[in-house]
């Protein structure tokens, strides 16, 4: 099986999804992985695309027809599955806070600094109830290298919020 990675970005609309999904289907391609997401006025998506070397070949040999016909910017990539690795362990990273420059910036700059990779991650800012005060939200799952001091690793993390006053929470990714 060939891999492919495929990005998305452009205009917002109906239907963008449903004709990337179709072409990929129309080609004996399987999507295993999405990601997307409207941003402002424009869509964003990303999709891990498998299937036979000739499926994937034709499936990356249609992007600039799709280009024109959805109005996007498309990007094709072939890669490689993700191996599992049985080292790290599996966190998820939740974060809410009045909303401030930099709180995304200091979060990751934490884990790299722990070379702890961030597999997924999601923010928003939202108006909170009743008083309309911008929050913000993060969530993401890190691996975290397995054999080091987690408490230790959790204290500081724990550290690091309480100065940006953060609320946090650091747990194990649920399966």
């Amino acid at each position: 099986m060939k891999h492919l990675v495929i990005s998305a970005i452009g205009a917002d609309r109906a239907g963008i999804v449903n004709t990337l999904s179709q072409a990929a289907l129309d080609r004996g391609c399987n999507i295993e992985k999405s990601r997307m997401a409207v941003l402002g006025g424009e869509f964003a998506l990303i999709l891990l695309v498998t299937g036979e070397e000739t499926d994937v070949t034709a499936l990356r040999e249609a992007i600039p027809a799709l280009e024109d016909q959805l109005g996007l910017t498309l990007v094709a990539k072939a890669t490689m599955p993700k191996l599992p690795e049985k080292r790290w362990l599996p966190y998820e990273v939740s974060v809410v806070a009045m909303d401030h420059p930099g709180i995304v910036h200091r979060i990751t700059e934490y884990f790299s600094s722990h070379q702890i990779n961030i597999e997924e991650m999601e923010t928003e800012t939202y108006a909170a109830p009743h008083t309309g005060t911008p929050m913000f939200a993060l969530t993401m799952t890190v691996a975290i290298p397995a054999g080091g001091s987690l408490a230790q690793l959790k204290d500081d993390f724990f550290d690091l919020c309480d100065q940006l006053n953060l609320d946090a929470s650091l747990d194990p990714a649920r399966d």
